[in-house]
């Protein structure tokens, strides 16, 4: 059975060809957050310099590297590569979740599969990634959003972190839809807002509005009351004018 938290025993399966290796540190330093990346492994053709980039990550991370080469244009071996290697694994039953590293939404039935049984799935990817990819996994980290954490990162990044963020603003909306259990007084547990938000919209990230964590967006956004417990929990409820132009709830 599948662990939850810090110590899950994950399998990082990263598709070379759809990946660009300026990301690889700060994915497998978001993944320490999520458990232990036990299983390291690439898949692409690296018999040309196309994939040359990837050379000091995969020496540096102690990736095992899986060459596919590609014996006709147009067919992707090493997609395939991937998914007997990930289903292998699956029926061992040795691992906890499975983090797929792609923004290629040919791994969606592969990522709807490792859920069926009963494995989380965590997506790494860019922007650009297709929504039936991202929403078949439990959580999808966008790329963009790790090399911007940090200026140093952005700059390893060749740039990639200068996005432009979206308004914390354009969360109140999603935030809102996540409250609708508050008590009579209209309050919510942030962490209990949190893990709705995370089910209902897999791609959902503070990092894409500019913000560290859920409490500094719920702050930025403008859009919340604020309070803070003697032991530490955080409950919000929306401001007053929010309230009352929002029905009645039934008695």
């Amino acid at each position: 059975m599948a662990k939850n938290g810090p110590d899950e025993s994950l399998a990082v399966l990263i598709d070379a060809d759809n990946t660009s290796a300026r990301y690889a540190q700060a994915i497998f330093e978001e993944i320490v957050k999520l458990g232990e990346a036990n299983v390291r492994r690439i898949y692409g053709d690296f018999s040309n310099n196309r994939l040359a980039g990837w050379d000091g990550a995969i020496k540096s991370l102690a990736i095992l590297q899986h060459q596919q080469r590609s014996n006709t244009t147009g067919k992707n071996a090493a997609d395939i590569a991937l998914v007997i290697d990930a289903m292998d694994l699956m029926h061992k039953g040795k691992l906890d979740g499975f983090c797929l590293v792609s923004s290629d939404s040919d791994f969606t039935r592969l990522a709807q599969r490792l859920r069926e049984d009963g494995l989380p799935v965590y997506g790494f990817g860019e922007r650009k990634t297709p929504e039936a990819f991202k929403n078949a996994c439990n959580r999808f980290i966008y790329v963009e959003n790790l090399v911007a954490a940090s200026p140093d990162k952005a700059s390893a990044a060749a740039g990639a972190g200068s996005e432009k963020k979206e308004s914390p603003k354009k969360a109140v909306a999603l935030i809102k839809r996540a409250m609708e259990d508050s008590d009579d007084d209209g309050w919510a547990h942030l962490g209990t807002v949190g893990s709705r938000i995370q089910g209902a919209v897999p791609d959902f990230d503070p990092r894409t509005y500019g913000c560290p964590n859920l409490s500094t967006l719920v702050t930025k956004s403008g859009g919340f009351e604020v309070r803070k417990s003697a032991g530490g929990g955080i409950h919000i409820r929306p401001k007053a004018a929010s309230r009352k132009a929002a029905p009645a709830k039934p008695k």
